[in-house]
């Protein structure tokens, strides 16, 4: 499957997307934070999400291109929602998964008519003290140029222990070729999260909610589940569900996963 990265410009910025599918009804990704971008996994992400394919058309979208020197999650939030509407998007199933899921609750609590239904994979309600740990910690190595290390606690902190040993190697070999631009980017990024709270927000959302929880989220910790559902509590339209043994990606890595997903679109 040959993948063509596209760019939609808004008033404010350039934004990079890809997409795949040919169904009726629009499933729009919205990634976390990676080291490097997304963009550059298209053709897995597609074949990952193969099963939405045939009765959604999928949009899978970067952060904005040039970064200011802070930048904040509201702040992606608002160039996503922009980007959605550039392209004429309306009414779409949102999934985010970690800072996606962060920036996605702010899309659909401040943009009405834009989101439908909101699946969280690994998000919160507001960054942890074990966020806050984990993504410094990122930002330090970043800062310092040792990607090979950055890498490969990145690595270790979102998947399980098996999926990482796995990769281990590549993963320090990816780390070892990154550049100082992207190590910069990453670090703009990151850092974006560290104040981040869409607890005052969540009231506002009328659509429906799915959160799917890590019981054991090395990066955000168990209580970014616990504190989402209890920000949800009594709120129509919310369900949740808890993987444990599939790390903080259990996104990628937890079987039935996707087919959960797209039960609840449907």
């Amino acid at each position: 499957m040959s993948i063509e990265i596209k760019t939609v410009n808004t008033a404010k910025c350039g934004m990079d997307y890809f997409s795949f599918g040919s169904g009726k009804k629009t499933l729009v990704i919205i990634p976390g934070l990676s080291v490097r971008s997304v963009m550059l996994s298209a053709e897995l992400i597609a074949k990952d999400y193969e099963l939405f394919s045939k009765d959604y058309t999928v949009y899978v979208f970067d952060r904005r291109n040039a970064l200011p020197p802070r930048y904040t999650v509201r702040e992606a939030a608002e160039d996503t929602a922009a980007a959605m509407r550039a392209l004429g998007l309306n009414n779409v199933c949102l999934f985010g998964t970690s800072q996606g899921g962060m920036i996605s609750l702010l899309i659909a609590a401040g943009f009405k008519g834009l989101v439908s239904k909101l699946a969280l994979g690994s998000a919160c309600a507001k960054v942890t003290r074990t966020g806050i740990t984990c993504i410094g910690r990122w930002i330090d190595l970043a800062k310092s140029g040792n990607g090979r290390e950055l890498y490969l606690d990145f690595g270790e902190k979102i998947y399980p222990r098996e999926v990482f040993e796995n990769y281990k190697k590549a993963f320090a070999m990816l780390g070892e070729s990154l550049t100082d631009e992207e190590l910069e980017r990453f670090i703009i990024l990151a850092s974006g999260t560290e104040d981040f709270s869409a607890v005052e927000a969540i009231p506002a959302i009328e659509c429906p909610v799915l959160a799917l929880c890590a019981e054991d989220d090395a990066v955000l910790g168990r209580e970014a589940g616990e504190e989402l559902i209890s920000a949800f509590s009594g709120k129509s339209g919310f369900s949740h569900y808890t993987y444990d043994g599939y790390g903080h990606a259990a996104f990628d890595t937890a079987p039935g996963y996707k087919q959960r997903l797209f039960d609840f679109f449907a």
